[in-house]
Order: C-alpha cells, then sequence, then structure tokens
C-alpha cells in the first residue's frame, strides 16, 4: 500500500501545480480564412502524393497556411508540415522530377531581393476541392 502512495502523490501534486484544463480554441489566422474563402462550395477528394504541373497550373502561397495549385477548375492544397515557414514574399524553386510537383520534393525558399537562401518547405500530401454541383 505504501508503494501506491509514493507513486500517486506525486501525480496528484503535479495536476494540482498544472491548475485547471481549459480547452482553448484558437481564433483562425489570416491564412486559413483566405484557404476557406478559397475553398468555399468546394469538396475534398482523395489525398494524392504528386500534382502534375504542365501544361498549366497556378500557385498561390497562403502566408503560414499552405500552397494551391489550381489545375483547370481543381484547386489542390498542400498544407506542409511547417506551414508558418511560407511566406508570399519568398521565391519558391523546386526541383521536381519530370512533370510532376511529389511530397517527397524539397521546396527552398530563397529572398527575392538578395538571393540569400531562407529556409526549406517538406511538402505533403495534395488534397484537391472540386466545385460541387448544384442540384436543379
Amino acid at each position: 500500500m505504501r508503494k501506491v502512495a509514493l507513486f500517486v502523490a506525486p501525480v496528484i501534486a503535479a495536476a494540482v501545480m498544472a491548475g485547471p484544463v481549459t480547452a482553448e480554441v484558437a481564433e483562425p489566422t489570416k491564412g486559413e480564412i483566405k484557404l476557406a474563402k478559397m475553398l468555399e462550395g468546394r469538396e475534398a477528394g482523395e489525398p494524392t502524393s504528386c500534382v502534375r504541373l504542365f501544361p498549366t497550373s497556378n500557385l498561390t502561397v497562403i502566408d503560414g497556411t499552405a500552397l494551391v495549385y489550381k489545375r483547370g477548375s481543381t484547386l489542390y492544397v498542400n498544407v506542409p508540415r511547417d506551414p508558418q515557414n511560407i511566406d508570399k514574399h519568398d521565391t519558391l524553386v523546386t526541383r521536381p522530377f519530370g512533370n510532376r510537383l511529389c511530397k517527397t520534393d524539397i521546396v527552398t525558399t530563397i529572398d527575392p531581393f538578395t538571393g540569400f537562401y531562407t529556409g526549406n518547405i517538406f511538402l505533403s500530401e495534395f488534397v484537391p476541392y472540386k466545385k460541387v454541383k448544384k442540384d436543379g
């Protein structure tokens, strides 16, 4: 019985010192709000490891949030492992193999004015969002 008391006492003391547990809901960031507006009226599809870059695709960089590639009417959203490293003022340098960008590719960022290296972005899967067809 004494062994249990020695183990439980520190656990209880730590819980009391930690204070009450509160669930904080973070306010959405500007980037998250912008992404939500872009995705209004769209439905997520099955994630894919790669997206085709050619013949055409447009890239939207959402600061601290995601990279969004548009191919036709589909938006492919990539939320990298460290989205806080995304800065629309950086230039993205990709070295894809062929005409596809894949989650295994590393995106390097450089300062467009100085040309200095500013970091890397490690991609995740690309989630396609297609417009939802309206009934009627």
